[in-house]
Order: structure tokens, then sequence, then C-alpha cells
């Protein structure tokens, strides 16, 4: 055996990404209240593990999940009103398999 550790014995995460326009800092200002309550809610679920905009430059953002498939995040980004009023040009996501820290999936983690 690898040392892989089986997917049912740790926690799933994927990460989404936004790729923000040029002039999101200044766009998001009449939907931000509308985002932060879709994030506080998905995080109140257990669903958003951290979320935040990437900075120097604000091009973007970074969200982590945690769930048994993509689905939340995806449900997540479809719903943002940033996505939704052309804030987010595209978004993507990606599972991530985790090898040090809480839960540890992937190759090497034992």
């Amino acid at each position: 055996m690898s040392g892989e550790r089986p997917t049912e014995d740790c926690t799933m995460y994927f990460l989404l990404f936004y790729d923000a326009v040029e002039d999101y800092v200044e766009r998001r200002v009449p939907f931000r209240e509308e985002h932060l309550k879709l994030a506080r809610e998905a995080h109140e679920r257990a669903e958003i593990v951290l979320a935040g905009a990437l900075a120097d430059p604000v091009d973007g953002a970074v969200f982590l999940f945690r769930g048994e498939s993509p689905e939340a995040a995806e449900a997540f980004a479809k719903a943002d009103p940033y996505v939704r009023n052309g804030l987010v040009k595209a978004w993507r996501v990606r599972k991530w398999t985790t090898v040090i820290g809480n839960e540890p999936c992937g190759a090497g983690s034992k």
C-alpha cells in the first residue's frame, strides 16, 4: 500500500476560485451585503471553512469548502451576486487533496 488514506477516513475539501473584473472593488459595493450573507450562511452550515479576497492586487477570491462533493461550492458560485452581476469573469472549483493538517487525505499523510 502507498500510505494513502482511504477517502472515507478523511474530510474532502474543494477550492472555489474567482477571477474578478478590473474594477471589482468599486463595483462590488451594492452587492457586498448579499454576498457576505450568502457566505455567512454557508459557513454556518459548515460548508465554507475559509474565504477571502486575494490581495495586492485584488483580482480574485478563494473559498475553501468542506463536503462530499463540489456541489455546495458550485451552488454558492451560481447564487453569488458577484457572479450573477458580472463582477466575476470566471470561476472554477477544484478538489483539494490535503496531506498536512486537519484530516489529511493524500499520499504521504500517514
